[in-house]
């Protein structure tokens, strides 16, 4: 899965555009999450620029389709702003490098939403906090990136959600991030993305820190985020 093994995240390399410069970073908070966070679907591919005004550097092309599962592209809104010609403009948070990464795309061929879940990950205490409507909703024991790999902090977001083969590593499931890994530039014909994923033919004992950068979580957490996380959920790595 992803950065901790090959599967069929490797493709996300081939179909993510990735900017050098980035109109700016979200950072990692330890504060509890907000009840909600707003989202916008993605109807059309869009332009993320760096300002919210027409003609300002392009950051990277959003494609409105994830390219593993072809989910809807849903990303975090961290804010908005009419320019002087009344267009609309949504500040977002954005998929792959640099990490936390944010841009300014047209509010037009969007769709608003609100998701009330979002996923914490304490690298330290080797755990993943799941809450909703600001509250813990369920605390899961994982693995987490090993010191030479360690899972990346800071702010990211679901991308997709990817049902695996039983014959693939990581499965049954996996929950592909926005974050990439801060060490693997490429991991066996990937990006060095990062997720959450099963125990299925890699193993691993929960509370350990011995992956690539991903964070794994034992078979019956993965059933639980699947069925209630998708895309644009906002996932907090801490340590």
């Amino acid at each position: 899965m992803t950065v901790c093994h090959r599967s069929r995240l490797a493709v996300v390399a081939a179909l993510v555009l990735v900017a050098a410069t980035r109109a700016g970073t979200v950072t990692a908070s330890t504060a509890t999450p907000a009840p909600t966070q707003a989202l916008a679907a993605l109807l059309t591919a869009h332009e993320a620029l760096s300002r919210p005004t027409a003609g300002s550097a392009p950051l990277e092309l959003v494609q409105a389709q994830r390219p593993l599962t072809g989910e809807r592209t849903v990303l975090p809104v961290l804010g908005h702003k009419t320019d002087a010609a009344g267009r609309r403009w949504l500040h977002v948070m954005l998929p792959g490098r640099p990490n936390g990464s944010t841009g300014w795309i047209a509010r037009s061929g969007t769709v608003s939403s609100t998701t009330p879940w979002h996923i914490v990950v304490d690298t330290g205490r080797r755990r993943v906090t799941v809450y909703l409507s600001g509250r813990p909703e369920h605390v899961f024991k994982a693995i987490v990136g090993k010191p030479s790999t360690p899972t990346p902090q800071g702010s990211f977001f679901v991308e997709e959600a990817v049902q695996l083969r039983a014959s693939d590593v990581g499965a049954p499931f996996a929950l592909a991030l926005s974050a990439r890994s801060d060490v693997l530039q490429e991991f066996d014909g990937g990006p060095g993305q990062i997720a959450l994923h099963g125990l299925m033919n890699i193993g691993g004992v929960l509370g350990t820190a011995v992956s690539h950068g991903c964070v794994r979580l034992d078979n019956d957490a993965m059933h639980w985020l699947v069925v209630r996380i998708g895309p644009g959920v906002p996932v907090t790595i801490t340590s």
